[in-house]
């Protein structure tokens, strides 16, 4: 059998990894950023039911612009921002990386350019170079947020046809105010992209970018329901933006994207929000804890709207992720030099983890 080498494949492809964390079955994983809770029995068999009614027509296609699950998600939107969304204004896929790539092939392309702010979400070269657009960065500043005179700087300079803008930014978990973003809109000439994957889990004082969208036709606000949901399992992505950016969208979107079972598996989940969202506090609740016990042993601490925690300062921060998981805690190596990331579990994994990093750097 032939191996890689021997295949025609793109020449800028040779030599790369596909994205992702390590796998590993262990006692606690806490590291990629997932829901610790399962869905609850009620949940399950309410997902049974709907997932049953929609095998009974697999036999056709689904809806192919899912109005149904975009009038759900619209009317979410609007009870957890308190701005009012109509269907026309939000798109979803499969998963927000879905969403992602399908507007850098709606907005990006040959001779285009994405502009991002390291670091971030270490996905995004990959749509840049899935899509064939170029790439460039500028760092963020010492504390993670985005400097906005870099930012005009950079804009001005590159004139790129999408700023990225994650908001909790992944792998930090710091949030942007609105003040930057609008900064940013001010001068960017292209698309605005703000990536609030983490949304749900930022603090009662952080505002949402899905404020500016009345004002702003260029801006798109990207949502998930993998995190606070807990559907990571689901594969559902979606975004906000004006009625013209959700019809350009679909000029790239493949037929039927979405299948019959992925809508009604989302729609249920949408009608158990109130009960997810009381997940989401007790999340918020343990990572405000886990914060303040890091710091008090004096780790540097990223400020964090997420449900995952970046901490350090590690001059072997291997080492220290490799302590970890000899103790059975599975957590990532990822962001600047010197930092670990953990996502927030239950209150037993959380305990776990501070057991185990007070062995490791004891």
């Amino acid at each position: 059998m032939p191996d890689l080498d021997d295949l025609p494949v793109r020449d800028d492809l040779r030599g790369q990894v596909p994205y992702g964390a390590p796998q590993l079955d262990v006692p606690v994983r806490l590291n990629v950023n997932e829901n610790p809770y399962a869905p609850s029995e009620g949940l399950v068999a309410d997902v049974g039911a709907a997932a049953a009614d929609a095998t009974r027509t697999l036999n056709r296609y689904p809806d192919r612009d899912a109005r149904a699950l975009r009038a759900d998600l619209a009317a979410y939107l609007g009870r957890e921002s308190g701005v009012a969304l109509t269907a026309d204004q939000v798109w979803a896929a499969n998963g927000s990386n879905e969403v992602m790539l399908q507007l850098f092939q709606t907005f990006g392309g040959p001779g285009r350019t994405a502009l991002g702010f390291s670091p971030t979400y270490s996905m995004y070269p990959d749509y840049c170079r899935d899509t064939f657009t170029d790439y460039v960065t500028v760092p963020r500043r010492e504390d993670f947020g985005v400097d906005v005179d870099v930012a005009r700087a950079a804009i001005a300079e590159h004139a790129p046809s999408v700023v990225l803008l994650a908001s909790p930014n992944n792998p930090t978990g710091t949030a942007l105010p609105l003040d930057t973003v609008r900064a940013v809109l001010d001068v960017a000439p292209g698309m605005v992209v703000v990536d609030e994957a983490y949304a749900e889990f930022r603090h009662d004082s952080t505002p949402s970018s899905l404020e500016l969208l009345a004002d702003h036709p260029r801006l798109v606000v990207t949502r998930t329901m993998s995190k606070a949901f807990g559907l990571a399992g689901a594969r559902l992505g979606y975004l906000a933006a004006s009625p013209a950016v959700v019809d350009a969208v679909q000029l790239v979107r493949l037929p039927y994207h979405l299948s019959a079972v992925t809508q009604a598996v989302a729609r249920t989940a949408l009608a158990h929000a109130d009960e997810l969202q009381a997940q989401v506090a007790l999340i918020r609740d343990e990572r405000d804890a886990l914060v303040a016990w890091l710091r008090g042993r004096g780790h540097a601490v990223a400020e964090s709207d997420a449900n995952f925690v970046l901490f350090g300062h590690f001059a072997d921060r291997h080492a220290v992720w490799q302590g970890l998981l000899d103790r059975g805690v599975l957590i990532r190596e990822t962001g600047p030099d010197t930092w670990l990331r953990v996502s927030v579990g239950t209150p037993e994994e959380n305990a776990a983890f501070r057991a185990a990093l007070e062995e490791v750097t004891a």
